[in-house]
């Protein structure tokens, strides 16, 4: 069985939590309850783009918040 987060021409969603943390996801698999859709479907390419762009502090909210730079 081939692990589907590995197939490059999968297609892929781009999840986000209540942390702003970003996860890549198969689409064809259900979203994890506490994650919602922020980009997608498409591409694992176009998807990592989105999250390479999007997710610049790896900090969870909380935690930047919590620094005084939320």
């Amino acid at each position: 069985m081939n692990n589907p987060f590995d197939d490059e021409n999968g297609s892929y969603l781009v999840l986000a939590n209540a942390e702003r943390q970003h996860s890549l996801w198969p689409a064809d698999i259900d979203v994890p309850a506490g994650w919602s859709t922020v980009f997608g479907v498409g591409t694992r390419t176009a998807c990592l783009e989105y999250v390479e762009e999007n997710w610049t502090d790896m900090r969870p909210a909380g935690l930047a918040a919590t620094m005084g730079e939320a």
